[in-house]
């Protein structure tokens, strides 16, 4: 897909998860991993303001080290992150200019919209802001990152034509999920012709070692490629997705993801056929079967993020990674004002509307043990 001024291949680097020696980030390894990428004819790299130090790696790992025009380098805004004025979300643009040197951006994203957070950005007027700076020469493409409902993004893209490129959460894993929507959100840019970044194919990097019964699939298919590979490849195999960001945090993942992209130019129907397999598999594993309706939080006298709870525990069920599976509980429930499970008085008014027949209370006491509240 041509977005820019020439065809560029179709896997990008997130800057979100870069390796660290202690608290400093490790500079020298991080250089390599540009140098591999870069070395490899991949030029497409994803920042943002809100990733703390990650702008000022960008500068001195990329931007100080390669000319300008030899790479694409997007970052974004978020308003929602402790501004107060439209003043204090400018600047944040300016930070990011001089956080990383680059003298502009040519994908510029306003961050994370859905739910409260896009109202932030229509009360700051930063919509308006980000086309003046286009006209400047300061951003070369606007866009939004997004995680909602695919009804929330038909309203931002009727609202927004301005809006070139969406950044969406997609991968395997989350094609069918009710909570993510995937597919449904992939379908709403493809109505709108807006080309689709790609973020979270390997889904945080649960893709990269999931259950034995979603890699069997693939092993037999492949037994050469690793599981992290096959995320990769199927969100770059869907129509109209301009890059795939993969967050990596070593060289040997650098190494991995351009030698399975290098001359990527589709799936065969083998190789989707097992991807559709392994889907399966990862769907048979029994979860809660929460559709997040949110009937129960309408009822819950203690205001319980109990979906949120929910789609968490389903994460350790899943992967068996506790670490991610409490960051979601932490961004899910705390970070949507909602209350922890462990917070349940056990009055049953949440299962009295669930269409799913859940056991809400048990499951309850079950993520408040799991997560270790107290």
């Amino acid at each position: 897909m041509v977005f820019f001024e020439k065809e560029i291949k179709k896997l990008g680097f997130g800057m979100m998860r870069l390796p660290r020696k202690g608290e400093d980030f490790d500079l020298e390894q991080i250089k390599q991993m540009v140098d591999c990428f870069m070395e490899a004819g991949f030029t497409y790299f994803d920042t943002a303001w809100a990733y703390q130090g990650s702008e000022e790696v960008v500068r001195k790992a990329l931007v100080e080290r390669y000319p300008r025009e030899s790479f694409q380098l997007a970052t974004k805004n978020a308003a929602w992150i402790g501004c107060k004025t439209r003043e204090d979300a400018i600047r944040q643009f300016e930070e990011s200019l001089e956080r990383t040197g680059a003298g502009y951006f040519d994908n510029y994203l306003l961050h994370n919209l859905g739910e409260k957070r896009t109202q932030v950005f229509e009360d700051f007027d930063m919509w308006e802001f980000v086309k003046q700076k286009k006209a400047e020469g300061k951003i070369r493409h606007i866009g939004f990152s997004f995680h909602s409902t695919p009804e929330e993004l038909e309203q931002i893209f009727l609202a927004h034509p301005e809006a070139e490129f969406v950044q969406l959460q997609i991968n395997y894993a989350d094609w069918e999920s009710p909570s993510v929507q995937s597919r449904g959100v992939y379908e709403m840019a493809q109505k709108y012709g807006r080309p689709v970044v790609v973020m979270e194919p390997v889904k945080g990097g649960l893709l990269a070692d999931p259950h034995e019964s979603v890699k069997a699939p693939l092993l037999r298919c492949e037994s050469a490629s690793s599981p992290a590979s096959w995320g990769i490849r199927f969100a770059a195999d869907l129509p109209g997705v301009l890059v795939v960001l993969s967050g990596m945090s070593t060289l040997a993942q650098v190494e991995d993801n351009v030698s399975c992209m290098r001359s990527f130019s589709g799936l065969t129907e083998e190789q989707r056929q097992a991807v559709d397999e392994a889907r399966r598999a990862l769907a048979a594993i029994p979860t809660i079967p929460c559709t997040k309706c949110d009937y129960c939080a309408k009822v819950c006298p203690m205001e319980i993020g109990i979906s949120g709870t929910f789609a968490a525990k389903n994460i350790y069920t899943l992967y068996q990674d506790l670490d991610k599976a409490a960051g979601q509980e932490r961004w899910l429930v705390g970070g949507h004002g909602r209350k922890q499970a462990v917070n349940c008085i056990r009055c049953g008014a949440c299962e009295g509307v669930c269409p799913q027949h859940i056991a809400i209370r048990e499951e309850l006491a079950e993520a408040a043990a799991l997560f270790g509240q107290k």
